[in-house]
């Protein structure tokens, strides 16, 4: 019998029992480990597992993102609550009270917003509208100021649903001397109107190509006049429906209807706006016109042209001189650039001004609410100007205006604009330079500096 002196055990691992093949099996799953793919498609297995994982990995980022946008705040969706049917093509719109003005391919066209309906219609002229400005005088009186396709300025004012043609502000008889509007603009309260022409000036001294009118609008006998002419057309349309009760022809019906309507265009005479100030763009500035320095010092205390630098002793041999001097310093970059000539601005930016320290004086009284003055900037100058709206109407049409206050900036001004109290200006340079000013006490607030580089277009109160 054969026999063991030692029990029976199990012999300790070795690394020869290892497969060669893959040095990980202790991690595989020994159910599985006869169902392991061969190599070629184990490799397409690997590559469809990162293709798989790269894809997972895509849609964490993207529902990421998701609900990071759902935390801002998304904007509200506005979808229409009415239609406004019109039979020419819309250019333009306003917006003054209760009704909606719009400018056609051919007239105006008034709609009530609170039945969506259309009101009346102006096509007398067949002339394309591009561009209006309403505004509500109170009453159910209207001013607008609408500008056709040629560049001419018509005044309306719209009383009792009807249009009343004032005046075309820029009419002249030579059609040679035909200017265009650019820009136009209603005070606050429609006491004034400006508008910003290009073309040939009427008694300019110099050759110009632009320049700014200010008119007065007569607002309170427009109001007094509407009220009478309301009163003589109600008494119109009564016997109009006395007389229609004797005929029951349509057609005779139709006329009665429009009869108010054109008894009010054609019997109301409104008084026409006066021209109050023609603001021209600044001369180029050349050499003195002054003997001596008590000369300009003379001129000075006269209060004329200050600011503006016209007065100067700088001779024009010496401006010659020095422009002799600067090109033949930079001719290189001169004649790779090109020399432009310094031209008259076209463009001026304009703003109606409520009364300020600035404008009126401390022992000056005004009412607030209506405009007492306007600032004025013109493309490329470092000027911005204010003009007061009481000057002397016996002033000669040939004399250049000169502003009352001038505020000089460090660079060309780009863009203005007004805070809605009228009491803070902000101007922004061509360096990129924004300056918040006090109007009514006359210094500056802050100065903020954009990045390098960029040019201010426009700039807004909020």
């Amino acid at each position: 019998v054969n026999t063991r002196k030692h029990p029976l055990g199990i012999p300790p691992p070795s690394e020869k029992d290892w497969p060669e093949d893959e040095e990980d099996f202790f991690l595989l799953d020994p159910d599985r480990e006869r169902d392991a793919l061969p190599q070629p498609c184990r490799m397409i297995n690997r590559l469809v597992m990162q293709v798989f994982e790269s894809a997972m990995e895509v849609i964490e980022r993207r529902e990421m993102l998701q609900e990071a946008q759902k935390l801002k705040v998304q904007p509200k969706k506005c979808f229409p609550t009415a239609e406004f049917q019109v039979t020419e093509r819309a250019n333009c719109l306003a917006v003054s009270g209760k009704y909606v003005f719009v400018g056609l391919s051919e007239g105006l066209a008034a709609f009530n917003t609170c039945d969506f309906k259309d009101v009346c219609a102006w096509d007398t002229a067949k002339t394309e509208i591009c561009a209006i400005h309403a505004l509500d005088l109170g009453s159910e009186c209207h001013v607008l100021l609408a500008v056709d396709e040629m560049g001419l300025v018509w005044l309306f004012c719209f009383h009792k649903e009807s249009f009343l043609l004032v005046k075309i502000l820029n009419e002249v008889e030579d059609i040679s001397q035909r200017s265009t509007c650019v820009e136009e603009m209603l005070s606050r309260g429609g006491d004034y109107a400006g508008i910003l022409l290009q073309g040939k000036c009427r008694n300019m001294l110099y050759n110009t190509k632009a320049w700014l009118e200010i008119y007065q609008l007569p607002k309170d006998s427009w109001l007094t006049e509407m009220e009478k002419s309301t009163g003589a057309a109600e008494g119109l349309a009564g016997s109009g429906r006395r007389s229609s009760c004797l005929s029951k022809v349509q057609n005779s019906t139709f006329l009665l209807q429009k009869l108010p309507v054109s008894a009010i265009q054609a019997d109301v005479e409104l008084d026409l706006p006066v021209l109050l100030l023609t603001v021209r763009p600044p001369k180029p500035i050349t050499g003195t016109r002054f003997k001596g320095p008590l000369d300009a010092l003379k001129e000075v205390d006269d209060d004329s042209m200050l600011g503006l630098g016209y007065n100067h002793l700088i001779k024009d041999s010496q401006w010659e001189l020095q422009e002799a001097i600067f090109c033949s310093t930079y001719r290189e970059y001169l004649e790779a650039e090109g020399v432009t000539k310094e031209e008259i601005p076209r463009h001026a930016t304009f703003h109606f001004l409520l009364p300020s320290r600035i404008l009126m004086g401390p022992e000056k009284e005004a009412q607030p609410d209506i405009p007492v003055g306007i600032g004025v900037h013109w493309d490329g100058n470092h000027n911005f100007c204010l003009y007061l709206l009481n000057h002397s109407l016996e002033r000669k049409a040939d004399s250049d205006l000169v502003p009352d206050v001038v505020w000089p900036c460090a660079a060309p001004i780009a863009c203005s604009a007004v805070s809605s109290c009228s009491r803070y200006l902000a101007l922004a340079g061509e360096d990129a330079t924004i300056t918040i000013w006090d109007k009514h006490l006359g210094y500056p607030l802050s100065v903020t500096a954009i990045l390098e580089e960029r040019f201010i277009r426009s700039i807004h109160f909020l």
